[in-house]
């Protein structure tokens, strides 16, 4: 006879049941972890609006967000790394108290009497400290379900945890432009640096001192030794990180051609706010992916939505007014959470042993870069042809992320032979 009252099955229930991950991560964990990722969303956005404002180039002020990026792609997967090897706390709390101080330093450069050199040597340095939030929040969570939930269970809660942080990621990809032109607009163009760098302080300091940091600590430790860093490289682990980072040139190349597309229309200010309509949809799908049947695969999600993305796309350069783009926006939304989501997933379940927060970190870091150098290329686009060229951009990079999800299928399709 089965009794429901023992602590055995008392604690398997809570396994079983839908919330118990908000439980074991404890409820001050995600608002935390979302607060705390949101200046990894403002930093290239403001820095590009910063330096542009204070020397009045928009060439200058790409190149700096480009460096960003590069600072990121470089050191960003050397930080995930070191978070596995060492553990989260301490790596998080180095990283983000030297990264505030870089922000504010930045601030204070972009309107001193410097040469450009020091802008761009700071702006590397802001991108190489870049606390990775959003994929050691990823690899925690990852843990935490690795621990708590029994092996049949585990896929099904992994996606629903990759579905709620891509939809986290969209939240604050999505209003961190929002949140910068508010505080340019209202105080001044120095006003989202030093807010990003506060908020770094504050949040990632307190998402580094969470009890979850411990615990997947406490659990990777207690794993074999890691994987061989050439596991890495195999094209199961590229594929997403190729799909990754087409989403970056994707959320770039939109942000800076429709900032150009509102200039040509005298309100360059409320690019921000239509760049909320594709949020909609795109947030509110992520989080529906949990509900997909696992027969429609991860594969064959990724490349439907990412060619509701490519439609999507195709229509910008021929849109001719605000309520048209917002319209083509909200069509591209639909693309965007889900094949987010997937591409998480599956990095997720094909992490090599020991080595998760050095994958989410290549993921979280390709979408950076992908955002930096996109901004860059597409400023310089719109700069000498145009809105309407610039609005070809995110053409190219919906593309990308297509190719990336047949490269994926290819790679997954080759391993399950392998396997059967």
């Amino acid at each position: 006879m089965h009794t429901v009252t023992s602590p055995p099955d008392t604690a398997t229930t809570r396994a079983d049941r839908g919330p118990s991950l908000i439980r074991e991560a404890g409820y001050s964990y995600f608002p935390i972890a979302l607060i705390a990722r949101l200046p990894f969303a403002m930093m290239v956005v403001g820095i590009l609006t910063l330096v542009v404002s204070a020397r009045g180039s928009l060439a200058l002020g790409g190149a700096t967000s480009a460096m960003t990026g590069l600072g990121t792609a470089l050191v960003g997967p050397l930080l995930g790394a070191a978070a596995d090897r060492f553990g989260q706390r301490r790596v998080l709390l180095i990283a983000g108290t030297a990264n505030s101080l870089l922000l504010i330093a930045m601030a204070w450069l972009a309107f001193a009497p410097v040469m450009d050199a020091a802008l761009l040597g700071a702006a590397f340095l802001i991108g190489a400290t870049m606390p990775q939030v959003s994929p050691l929040s990823r690899s925690r969570l990852v843990g935490i379900i690795g621990r708590a939930y029994p092996a049949d269970r585990r896929t099904k809660v992994v996606n629903g945890a990759m579905a709620y942080e891509s939809a986290a990621d969209e939240i604050v990809f999505v209003f961190g432009p929002v949140i910068v032109g508010l505080l340019a607009t209202t105080m001044n163009p120095a006003a989202p640096v030093v807010g990003a760098a506060i908020l770094a302080l504050v949040f990632v300091s307190a998402f580094a001192l969470h009890p979850t940091a411990r615990t997947v600590a406490a659990h990777d430790a207690a794993r074999p030794a890691q994987a061989p860093a050439r596991e890495l490289f195999r094209a199961r682990v590229l594929a997403p990180a190729a799909g990754a980072l087409g989403m970056g040139l994707f959320f770039g190349s939109m942000l800076t051609s429709l900032t150009a597309f509102m200039a040509e229309r005298g309100v360059p200010e409320q690019a921000g706010l239509v760049y909320g309509a594709m949020g909609i949809g795109s947030a509110a799908l992520a989080l529906g992916v949990a509900l997909f049947p696992a027969r429609f695969t991860l594969p064959a999600r990724w490349l439907t939505f990412a060619a509701v993305l490519v439609a999507g796309t195709l229509a910008l350069p021929f849109v001719d007014s605000v309520t048209a783009i917002a319209v083509a926006l909200l069509v591209i939304g639909v693309g965007i959470g889900p094949t987010l989501v997937t591409q998480y997933s599956l990095a997720a379940g094909y992490s090599p042993q020991g080595r998760s927060a050095t994958v989410m970190t290549m993921l979280g870091s390709a979408v950076v870069v992908g955002q930096s150098a996109a901004s860059a290329v597409t400023g310089i686009v719109a700069e000498s042809a145009g809105a309407g060229a610039a609005l070809v951009a995110p053409v190219v990079a919906a593309a990308v992320v297509l190719a990336a999800g047949v490269w994926n299928l290819l790679a997954t399709s080759r391993l399950t032979r392998t396997h059967h």
